[in-house]
This record gives structure tokens, sequence and C-alpha cells, in this order.
């Protein structure tokens, strides 16, 4: 009884440690002019001018693997595409939006005979629900959207140009 008693602590204190501990920031004063999204790796790496300034952990759509095909099959997209807004009101904790479909993606979902979607976003975490932070990174929940917690969501949104180039990769 004693050693689960130990091993409950030392997983409880383990956790703790995990959701408190702070994380490097991005140097103050870069502008983003190029993002890298691995998805298969669930990393995020953000550039200024060729130079990396910091490597994210982040959640995917619900079904991850593969590109984006159509509306509502929770996929995140794969390909080239740009920052096309910023939204400080968004229902996730601000967002920044990424030109996706591009015509090839029209023509494909078209092709399919299914509505292409859209409104796919670099977003944090749902309005309200905040205080799970990086516990967020543990699934893919998002409906084919990049999400990051809302304090990394701050830092790229101050950081982030539109018209910065994101590339999508598998």
């Amino acid at each position: 009884m004693k050693k689960m008693i130990y091993v409950l602590l030392l997983l409880i204190f383990g956790v703790a440690t995990y959701y408190i501990y702070p994380e490097a920031k991005l140097p103050k004063g870069k502008i983003i002019d190029r993002i890298e999204v691995l998805k298969s790796q669930r990393k995020m790496l953000v550039y200024s001018e060729g130079e990396l300034l910091k490597t994210y952990t982040i959640s995917l759509g619900k079904n991850p693997i593969g590109h984006k095909e159509f509306e509502g099959d929770f996929k995140t997209p794969e390909g080239i595409y740009e920052i096309n807004a910023k939204n400080p009101n968004s229902g996730y904790h601000k967002n920044l939006g990424v030109s996706y479909p591009n015509e090839k993606d029209i023509a494909h979902s078209k092709s399919l005979g299914k509505p292409t979607g859209g409104d796919i976003k670099i977003h944090g975490i749902r309005n309200g629900a905040g205080s799970i932070s990086k516990f967020q990174r543990w699934k893919d929940w998002t409906a084919g959207c990049i999400a990051v917690t809302n304090e990394e969501m701050d830092e790229l949104y101050e950081s982030v140009k539109i018209g910065a180039t994101i590339e999508i990769k598998k």
C-alpha cells in the first residue's frame, strides 16, 4: 500500500511539474515570417529571416493523418499557405488565419462532390477552458486547426506577420 501511495505522489508531482514548468519564450522584437508544421511530430517551428526562433508542441485535427480533403473530415491540411488574418476575438483565445483552401484544394473537394470548408487557424484553447494549458497537447482535438496554449498564442499573435508563409508537412 505504501508503495502505491509513493507511486501516486510521484505521478502527481510529475504532472504538476509538467503543468507549471516554464517554457522558453520567443525572443522579443523578432517578426515571424515563416512557419513550418511537422504534423507527424506534432511540432511547429517558427522562423525570422531564416533563423529558427522556437519550436512549439501542437495539437491537430481529430483525424490528423493525410491532407484535408473536405469540410468535416477533421484533418489538418498539408501544403504551402499564408497567414492571412489575425483575430483577437476568436472563440479560441485569438487566432491566426491560414489561407486554406487554395485552388487545388477546391478542385479536389469538388471532384469528391464535397464542400471544401475553410476557417483553418492557428489558435489557443477554447475560451473558458484555458486552464487545461499544456494538457491540450495530449490529444488531437481540433476540427482541422493547429492548437497551442493560450500563452503561446499570445506570443505568436504578437510576432507573426500577415503574409508569413506556413508550410504544413506530413
